[in-house]
């Protein structure tokens, strides 16, 4: 493959789609959002089919030659093992659109993103059998000179680490450590100590992905053997099982074997690199052999060509659930994670995976050990191939670890003892990941709980602490610590982590209970978002500057502030708000032909500022939908557009009224003041904005919808926050 075919079209962005798509930069490295359903399995219901080379390769054939499957990858590469033999290694689609260069299991590099962090686990639990690194130690004994906050008395422990159990705050890779600047060199200890965490929860109390957990892990393997993590991986892991398409530096032969990497809509993104170098949590590249050589050596308890790479005892560590929130919906084990959820089933603790993404790459890899049996997907597309390929796999070769639960007579709990459950729950890691429950009614055992990408849904208690949703059969599940503390694990956005019941909201001395904005500033309060002072005044009806509105999405959205200096000459360099502002223009948020001019103090317009939620949200949602919005009053035209979709998707608070004649008056012209502000914020979280949207498109007719059509980027959106 020539480095010079690739596209130049890639940008290094953070803010994409609903509320800023969740952030994709806090996604990376990591198992993606889901909110896929599984798909019916490929085989009829019942049947059970033997897995050997010719079942699989007719089912790899027939999957990968789906429509459903195309839409989801450009090139992929795919091995199964089973009983210590490749029984199907395979490539589909290309490793590069362009030449039409096929994937080759063999040389075809990809990167697998968090699936690194199974080989990171294996390397340490290596040092653990040999008696250089204890499991129950405080990690800070094999990695020093790191200040950190710790207000509890138990240690971040090894075994933490390794189970993402740390309690660590938040510590995802960030947007600058995407980059092409391949002569930059981050050491793994540097970027150590610029971003170290404290920690916000007691260690081992709750699961949160934890990337940053596994940058420390690499360096206990480097501190503990001597050696730098690169070589240790090369020569204790990589050479002894045969890996020599592996590594985790893109040099040499890797920038040619290496597959172009693509974006949902099949467009190149440029060739880029990673920070720190190496990346022990999702740093690594990879073929399909190569990982099939893993899981042979796995899965034969740890020997490879009568090598032994692990004991057999630490190969059953390994595979060993070290957390659940409930048995059907375990957590992690030292190195893999729980699979997905297949209808009435759970997650089968007799399956360990691993998934990883990163931009333009997904990987899966999974291991059924007591069916001696592994596969490993890689493609150059993030998405949810994987998801599709799992949910056909099982029920056809292993149905039984498919099987609906057989659920004992239960008694549900009535509808004021379920009460505790309802309230508000952010993703510890994914802070916009928001979920609302609420009572289902007064029957007992029913709860309702919605997000902004799945709406409403009815949950139906089965055991204590245990859901399941009527729909889908999934499972949703509750963990009340002894503090009054609730968790949540839930199937669909985030399955890798809990979700937090937000704090009971303490109110503000100048909003009454019964304010037509109580819901959202209350909401906005338990969530953490304003201080949960009952004494404090809100002042809901002061006027919200540029500089403020900026502020609070961005910080909200969970970004940053952005690190680029702003020009001298602009009227906000100096602005308290700087950084954030900064980012409003980076990420597109605000746009000008005056750059120099944002009057940051000057009181903003309630249109201007839908315009600028209006420019992430364009992003995703076609402007087409939204063009049969009737507006009433005065709604410049530069701001029509972003007005039409506000309305339609519900992003406003309650001042906004329907006329009688079926128009809206949204009051664009009107300063936006705090309680306003507060009701845009809080349906940012928590209206159904991509169910609203998908019933828009099943309403449009085929032609208008169609890629054809006018982009979402509509040219009548205003090139500036205000007139020209």
């Amino acid at each position: 493959m020539h480095l010079t075919n690739r596209s130049t079209r890639f940008k290094f962005t953070s803010i994409t789609g609903a509320f800023m798509a969740l952030v994709l930069s806090l996604s990376l490295w990591a198992p993606a959002v889901q909110a896929e359903t599984a798909p019916a399995a490929v085989n009829e219901k019942g049947k059970v089919t033997a897995l050997t080379t010719e079942s699989a390769t007719a089912f790899l054939d027939t999957f990968f030659d789906s429509p459903e499957a195309k839409a989801q990858y450009v090139g992929a590469s795919v091995v199964v093992v089973k009983d210590g033999k490749v029984v199907a290694e395979k490539g589909y689609g290309y490793s590069d659109l362009e030449s039409k260069e096929p994937v080759d299991p063999k040389n075809t590099t990809f990167r697998i993103a968090s699936v690194s962090k199974t080989f990171t686990s294996a390397a340490v639990m290596q040092l653990v059998e040999q008696g250089k690194v204890d499991l129950k130690a405080d990690f800070q004994t094999y990695v020093k000179g790191l200040e950190f906050d710790n207000p509890f008395d138990k240690p971040v422990t090894v075994e933490n680490l390794l189970t993402h159990t740390t309690g660590f705050e938040i510590r995802d890779p960030q947007q600058e450590d995407i980059h092409d600047d391949f002569d930059k060199s981050v050491s793994m200890e540097d970027y150590a100590k610029l971003h170290m965490p404290p920690v916000v929860r007691e260690p081992g109390s709750a699961y949160m992905y934890d990337n940053f957990a596994f940058l420390l892990l690499g360096m206990i393997v480097e501190n503990v053997s001597g050696e730098p993590f690169e070589s240790y991986m090369q020569q204790h892991i990589f050479k002894p099982l045969g890996m020599d398409n592996s590594s985790f530096l893109l040099n040499g032969k890797f920038k040619n074997q290496l597959a172009t990497a693509y974006d949902a809509a099949h467009n190149p993104l440029d060739l880029y690199t990673l920070s720190p170098a190496p990346m022990p949590q999702g740093g690594m590249l990879s073929t399909a052999e190569d990982i099939g050589n893993f899981m042979i050596a796995f899965l034969n308890d740890g020997v490879k060509d009568n090598d032994r790479i692990w004991k057999e005892s630490t190969v059953k560590s390994m595979e060993q659930y070290r957390s659940s929130i409930h048995p059907l919906l375990p957590n992690t084990t030292y190195g893999f994670e729980a699979a997905f959820q297949l209808p009435g089933a759970g997650s089968s603790s007799k399956i360990i995976t691993k998934a990883g993404d990163i931009n333009g790459f997904s990987s899966y890899l999974f291991l059924i050990p007591e069916q001696n049996t592994g596969v490993f997907l890689t493609y150059n597309q993030t998405g949810a191939l994987r998801n599709l390929f799992y949910s056909a796999f099982i029920p056809t070769f292993f149905p039984q670890y498919a099987e609906p639960v057989k659920f004992k007579d239960y008694t549900p709990q009535t509808a004021d003892e379920l009460q505790r459950f309802a309230g508000l729950y952010a993703d510890l890691r994914l802070s916009t990941i928001v979920s609302s429950l609420k009572d289902g009614g007064k029957e007992p055992g029913q709860l309702s709980i919605s997000d902004v990408f799945l709406g409403p849904r009815p949950l139906i208690q089965v055991e204590d602490h245990l859901f399941k949703d009527e729909l889908t059969g999934q499972f949703t599940a509750f963990k009340e610590n002894a503090d009054g503390t609730i968790y949540m694990k839930e199937p669909y956005l985030n399955p890798f982590g809990y979700e937090k019941k937000g704090q009971k909201p303490q109110g503000f001395r100048d909003v009454q209970a019964n304010s037509p904005y109580a819901e959202a500033i209350y909401g906005l309060q338990s969530l953490g978002y304003y201080t949960n002072d009952a004494s404090e005044a809100f002042q809901p009806k002061n006027a919200v500057t540029r500089a403020e509105f900026i502020e609070d999405v961005l910080k909200m959205s969970g970004l940053k502030a952005s690190k680029t200096m702003p020009p001298a000459d602009t009227d906000w360099a100096a602005h308290p708000a700087a950084g954030y502002i900064q980012l409003g223009y980076e990420s597109g948020m605000i746009t000008g032909a005056d750059e120099k001019q944002f009057k940051p103090d000057q009181v903003i317009t309630r249109q201007e500022a839908m315009v600028m939620i209006w420019r992430t949200l364009q992003l995703q949602y076609p402007n087409e939908l939204f063009e049969d919005v009737k507006l009433a009053g005065q709604t410049d035209a530069w701001a029509v557009p972003a007005i039409q979709m506000m309305v339609k998707l519900g992003i406003h608070g309650p001042e906004v009224k329907v006329l009688e004649d079926g128009s809206v008056d949204f009051l664009s012209r009107k300063p936006l003041i705090r309680q306003e502000e507060a009701a845009i914020m809080y349906q940012l979280f928590t209206q159904p904005t991509d169910k609203i949207v998908a019933d828009l498109m099943t309403k449009q007719p085929q032609s208008e919808t169609s890629s054809d059509e006018k982009p979402a980027n509509d040219t009548t959106a205003p090139a500036t926050v205000t007139p020209e």
